[in-house]
């Protein structure tokens, strides 16, 4: 039988707050892919994040997170009206 040291055992927690991350990876993704869907969420990701600084840390992560999520939003809404304004959009597939 091995016997384990508690301190050997210790789990490294990171201070940054997990809302502030999530919030900051939805924004980046969100300017390539789904910015509808991931721009509302870092936005609100990024509110919440903020709200728990405090107590967490990242009070960068959860406002750059913020920003993102609104120019996800912002650049979503220009694609639809640059698409709407040249007679709408459709899909090609093959030949």
């Amino acid at each position: 039988m091995s016997h384990h040291d508690s301190s050997s055992m210790s789990t490294s927690r990171s201070g940054t707050n997990g809302l502030a991350v999530a919030s900051l990876v939805c924004g980046i993704v969100g300017l390539v892919f789904f910015s509808v869907i991931l721009g509302p969420v870092a936005i609100v990701l990024g509110v919440f994040g903020l709200r728990q600084v405090s107590a967490k840390g990242g009070a960068g992560m959860a406002k750059a997170g913020l920003v993102l999520g609104v120019i996800d939003v912002i650049l979503f809404v220009v694609l639809m009206v640059v698409a709407a304004s040249s007679g709408g959009f459709s899909w090609y597939v093959g030949g």
